[in-house]
């Protein structure tokens, strides 16, 4: 199985005409995106890929740009006309300055830390990179550099380089259940038996600080309804939202790099929530505004692509009646919301009765006790409930995953 990671870093091209010779490429090949789309916009039917390039190939090539840059330009218009007449939006106007460059239109000097791209008329430009250290790990013989990306914005100069590693997925000995609370992440770990070999809750304390930043923010804005946005010093309503999102941000990177390390130490796979239609269900006024910022989704994201780069399989388990029943036989006897007796007399919490019965559940799935109920695509669609697919898929197709850290 293959599998992407994105990384991002901030370029800075040492001569000014440099500069703006790559501002006039990203623009000429936004624009000409821009023109064939609008003339392939009206068609009934989008043209296959064979089409485009014999209409538009010569054009292209006449305005100075290289066979790939063709190639990709009129590759990204086929796909932005597909996705939003399968969306029935209006017809796109891009205004992003952002080119897809290949790996023959680029040079990627590491001991420099600098990087050539080819722009119009077979000129190149040379981009100084600032580097990060988390990078260096993408910089061994399991990664391939591939496709890049730059982009022009707030005239700064954006790179994405996009890696390429083939994942082989280990043999786990355990499973581990995980439950995503407000206030904690709670996971069980048993053996392929099913006894229980360790336990634990790890704090989530960012909901509770973006919430208040949340807070603070609103009220400005009931105070100020009108002239917020206007007004200097009202302006933090936006700094105090922003910083909300970066502390949930932040927090779950942590918590995800902490599940996977528990995990890897264990060797086992790991069992998450199905939690598509959560939102949906709840009608509490109180937990939809806490649950407007709650990050599972984010942390679930975060757990499935860093288990994924260690060769760790990440599954989906529907979570209903997860936390109401016994996972030793019997009945729970509830004392109250959180705490709950169980059958032999030891007093939980009902997040550790859900963990626990999360990963029971992997154990009695139909088939094989290891098979791979794993998402079909990226992220987003990939958050389904398993039992509703029909059976365990034995591999997951190619994903594309981006790092933050």
């Amino acid at each position: 199985m293959r599998v992407y990671a994105t990384v991002k870093v901030m370029g800075v091209a040492p001569d000014p005409s440099l500069h703006h010779k790559l501002y006039l490429f990203l623009r000429s090949y936004r624009d000409w995106t821009q023109y064939i789309i609008d003339q392939i916009w009206s068609y009934n039917r989008i043209p296959s890929m064979k089409n485009l390039h014999d209409r538009f190939y010569m054009l292209l090539r006449s305005r100075g740009f290289r066979a790939h840059h063709c190639h990709k330009i009129e590759r990204r218009a086929k796909e932005i006309v597909k996705s939003v007449k399968k969306n029935r939006s209006r017809k796109p106007v891009l205004r992003k300055l952002t080119a897809r460059i290949d790996y023959e239109d680029y040079r990627l000097d590491l001991k420099s830390k600098t990087l050539k791209i080819a722009v119009l008329d077979n000129e190149w430009v040379i981009v100084k990179l600032k580097w990060y250290s988390y990078i260096n790990k993408y910089l061994n013989s399991d990664w391939n550099l591939k496709e890049i990306l730059v982009s022009f914005r707030n005239n700064n100069i954006w790179v994405y380089l996009v890696f390429e590693k083939q994942v082989v997925f280990r043999k786990p000995r355990t499973l581990m259940g995980v439950d995503i609370n407000f206030d904690n992440i709670t996971y069980t770990i048993l053996d392929r038996n099913g006894k229980l070999v360790t336990m634990g809750t790890i704090p989530f304390k960012g909901l509770r600080k973006a919430l208040h930043y949340k807070k603070l923010a609103e009220k400005l804005q009931k105070r100020y309804p009108r002239n917020w946005r206007f007004v200097k010093w009202v302006r933090m309503v936006r700094a105090r939202l922003r910083r909300a999102r970066n502390i949930l941000k932040d927090t779950s990177h942590y918590i995800a790099k902490k599940i996977v390390e528990i995990a890897n130490e264990h060797n086992s796979v790991i069992v998450l929530e199905d939690l598509e239609n959560i939102k949906k269900n709840n009608k509490s006024k109180m937990f939809n505004w806490r649950m407007h910022l709650w990050a599972y989704r984010r942390v679930q994201e975060y757990i499935y692509y860093k288990a994924l780069i260690r060769n760790m399989l990440t599954v989906f388990i529907d979570p209903k009646y997860s936390s109401k029943k016994s996972p030793i036989g019997g009945r729970l006897i509830f004392i109250n919301y959180k705490y709950v007796k169980l059958p032999n007399g030891f007093i939980v919490t009902r997040d550790i009765v859900a963990s626990w019965n999360l990963a029971l559940k992997y154990l009695r799935m139909k088939g094989s006790m290891w098979s791979v109920w794993s998402p079909d695509s990226p992220l987003r669609e990939g958050m389904k409930t398993r039992h509703k697919r029909g059976k365990p898929v034995q591999t997951i197709p190619k994903i594309t995953i981006v790092s933050k850290r």
